[in-house]
């Protein structure tokens, strides 16, 4: 008998040992191990059958499975024989101050922008919600694009209207409901036929009416798909409500890099001083289907990569051109939606990206370690 074996077969499994196991399997992202970071919840051990949960810090968390084998490896590492049980709970992190009266019941705002139009932002904003409420999360799509908003074509809500409804004497307007998250745009409130011929006033009027007005009620996630550019909606958006961080939409060319670079600028002023969440690099290759080995780089090469190093900025991906993501926009099916893999996948390792980088920033670790690590 080996000297394991005998080791083994006098080892006793307490909830001790386990965590005593456990404290050796570090959080990826935050750099210390799960025990310390009272993630391991309801332990039961009953000889060598080893239950207990782990609590992440969002359900759309991309780790998961390297976490659940290092937390295997960890316990069988006191007890080869041992059979491990191990479930996931999720308890959203924020920043958010537990006071705060707009959106209390909102974990995370995350604002979706581009220095100029035309990059893919509507597309990015869209997909990055439904990624991110198929991992598990509660999520809402605020389309702030007040002058092009786009989420009723790309969810196939055109000509639907949110109800209303009364929520301590007051009326609210209540988000529409698409692909299990919550949604709220200009384009359902108005004749899409009619142009949206406002000043900036009243478009950030409008903003704030999405804010106070829509009964959001709990969420992991609220997107914003913010209009391109830099101006008074940023503003209004930003001295409203407390955003988590932008995610920054650019394309590899240099025209939007150099836009994008102005947008990185806007939201590092002293009076706004958001955090980027990371910035995403839309229409990155194009890959023919009947060369797949093969990549075709029409707007330039690694631009929006290249700029993230350059601002030491998280790079949260490359999303190709594919002709089912314009498809799916178009017939109300977003790419996350599809059966295409290589534009899901791309859209899916983006938004885990994305999450990971909100955890960290929530944790307040250094921008250059999360630009490090994501």
């Amino acid at each position: 008998m080996s000297q394991n074996n005998v080791f083994n077969k006098k080892f006793r499994m307490t909830k001790e040992k386990v965590l005593e196991a456990l404290s050796n399997v570090i959080e990826p992202d935050l750099g210390k191990d799960i025990v310390t970071l009272d993630m391991v919840k309801g332990i039961s051990v009953e000889g060598n059958y080893v239950s207990f949960n782990v609590e992440l810090t969002t359900p759309a968390c991309p780790l998961k499975d390297k976490i659940k084998n290092d937390c295997i490896k960890a316990i069988k590492s006191f007890n080869q024989d041992a059979v491990v049980n191990l479930k996931f709970t999720a308890n959203t992190t924020s920043n958010r101050n537990a006071n705060e009266v707009l959106l209390p019941d909102v974990k995370n705002i995350i604002a979706v922008v581009s220095g100029k139009g035309g990059v893919g932002k509507s597309t990015v904003a869209a997909n990055l919600a439904l990624a991110l409420s198929q991992g598990g999360a509660s999520v809402g799509l605020m389309d702030a694009d007040i002058y092009g908003p786009s989420v009723p074509i790309m969810f196939g809500v055109r000509g639907q209207r949110p109800m209303m409804t009364d929520l301590n004497g007051k009326g609210m307007i209540v988000p529409l409901e698409k692909y299990g998250i919550k949604l709220m745009s200009i384009g359902l409130l108005v004749d899409e036929k009619n142009a949206v011929v406002w000043r900036g006033p009243m478009a950030s009027s409008a903003i704030r009416q999405f804010v106070t007005d829509v009964n959001w009620g709990q969420l992991d996630y609220l997107v914003i798909d913010m209009p391109p550019g830099t101006g008074d909606i940023h503003l209004t958006l930003v001295q409203t409500v407390p955003v988590t961080g932008v995610i920054v939409v650019t394309t590899p060319q240099d025209v939007a890099l150099a836009d994008a670079k102005k947008g990185i600028a806007m939201f590092g002023q002293a009076q706004l001083k958001v955090p980027i969440i990371g910035l995403v690099e839309n229409m990155s290759y194009f890959t023919p289907a009947e060369l797949p080995g093969n990549k075709y780089y029409i707007f330039g090469k690694e631009g929006g990569k290249q700029l993230a190093e350059e601002y030491d900025l998280p790079f949260l991906g490359q999303i190709p051109i594919v002709q089912g993501i314009r498809e799916g926009g178009d017939a109300g099916k977003p790419a996350v939606m599809s059966e295409e893999a290589v534009s899901r996948n791309a859209f899916s390792d983006f938004a885990g990206n994305a999450v990971r980088s909100i955890a960290m920033l929530n944790a307040k670790i250094d921008v250059e370690k999360v630009a490090e690590l994501v």
